[in-house]
């Protein structure tokens, strides 16, 4: 949920809570201040009428009070004399319904007799400003909560303006770029700090990247170079005639070392530059047409280990992703596939429109599945892998956000790699 969205929410809610609680006090203050005045009305009808009785010691019910009710009753027993208002419904013969009225009922003396007398008052067209004056309240507060919403809209956006411009920058920086980001000053103190902070560490994020290039590039360049003459010299003395069985073995160790530190070197370099996103050459790549050159590329390695090759490459398995990386993820897959695969063991490759999955038969793994893909991470200590074949793999597929999925079932490992889950929606 955006920001904005989420504000507008909490704000039109209170707006909602604040409308529902003015609309029922204004309702009820109204309704208290009409009745008080029908009251007033009809205490004034009361004193005029305990003044006619007083003035003429009789009461005639069609000589005087043409507006209002009047109902005079003996009364035969003792009641208790208090004066009351209540509510009360007439029938109406000439409409056919029964009419609201306020009623005051007193008791007073007529002559020697003591009467109960009930005075109503009509409150049709109490009711009737009631519903006017709700209807014109309902009517004015829901404008104004709609102007007051979309002022709150409008407002909200643009104080909020600055904000998702700096968001927008921040999705558009490159960290491989020497443009440093553009964060303008803002009006407001608290976004122009937050772009003043980002802006600083864009640049620094930007120069420790640069600093990392140059230092593997610098790195690379200087060890490779020693780590290719050991090797060449190493081989010279292989082929000399002069050594001893056991300087020929120890020189071979030099060798096998020399070549496994050059191995080390390369396959950290190029994990260190996918993880820099330094390959930026992206193309469609069919994995399907790569994995048929790899199997020939492996064929003298499955007929030495004697696996039974299952291929099923039919359907094209498109990929945007640099052409080397492509091969990379294949080639460590399918190497990985073979080495671990046991001699005279099975090893079956498929693709599919949006998948490609190997697998090869083999013992259960020794260590946790969870860990297959760390670096340096191996099931046998004793092999001579050096366990960064898979973390370039799972960090070739975290940059193209492609699935990479493991199991093991029925004796068989499994590689799985899919395409990402916004192409498989």
């Amino acid at each position: 949920m955006k920001l904005l969205t989420k504000a507008s929410g909490i704000y039109l809610l209170f707006l909602l809570s604040l409308y529902l609680i003015t609309a029922l006090a204004f309702y009820w203050i109204t309704r208290v201040v009409i009745y008080d005045e029908v009251e007033s009305r009809l205490q004034v009808e009361k004193r005029d009428f305990e003044a006619y009785i007083q003035l003429h010691q009789a009461w005639s019910s069609s000589c005087y009070f043409v507006e209002n009710k009047i109902e005079v009753v003996p009364v035969t027993y003792k009641e208790p004399i208090t004066e009351m208002y209540k509510d009360t419904l007439i029938y109406n013969r000439y409409e056919d319904q029964d009419d609201p009225f306020r009623q005051i009922t007193f008791y007073t003396k007529i002559g020697n007799a003591d009467y109960k007398v009930s005075i109503r008052k009509s409150l049709i067209q109490t009711y009737k400003l009631i519903e006017v004056i709700t209807f014109v309240m309902v009517t004015f507060l829901s404008l104004l909560l709609i102007l007051m919403y979309w002022f709150q809209r409008r407002l909200s956006g643009n104080l909020w303006k600055p904000f998702y411009n700096t968001l927008s920058k921040i999705k558009q920086f490159d960290l491989t770029s020497v443009t440093p980001i553009d964060l303008k000053k803002e009006e407001v103190d608290e976004f122009d700090e937050l772009n003043q902070v980002l802006k600083r560490m864009a640049e620094k994020m930007q120069h420790d990247y640069r600093s990392l290039k140059e230092f593997t590039e610098n790195a690379s360049h200087e060890i490779q170079t020693p780590l290719a003459l050991i090797n060449v010299r190493v081989e010279q003395l292989l082929q000399s005639s002069s050594l001893s069985q056991q300087q020929t073995y120890w020189i071979d160790e030099i060798y096998q070392a020399s070549r496994r530190m050059s191995r080390l070197h390369q396959g950290l370099l190029l994990l260190t530059k996918i993880e820099n996103h330094q390959f930026r050459d992206a193309e469609q790549v069919n994995l399907t047409e790569l994995a048929k050159n790899k199997v020939l590329d492996f064929e003298e390695f499955l007929i030495m280990r004697q696996l039974t090759v299952d291929v099923d490459l039919k359907e094209p398995f498109l990929v945007n992703i640099s052409p080397a990386l492509a091969d990379s993820l294949v080639n460590n897959l399918l190497s990985n596939a073979i080495k671990y695969s046991k001699p005279e063991g099975i090893l079956r490759i498929f693709t599919h429109a949006r998948q490609l999955c190997i697998y090869n038969s083999g013992e259960p793994l020794k260590n946790d599945p969870e860990k297959l893909f760390d670096r340096f991470k191996k099931d046998s200590d004793g092999s001579e892998s050096l366990g960064l074949g898979l973390a370039i793999v799972k960090q070739i597929c975290e940059n193209y956000q492609l699935q990479l999925q493991y199991t093991y079932s029925y004796g068989m490992h499994c590689f799985c790699v899919s395409a990402p889950v916004s192409e498989l929606s």
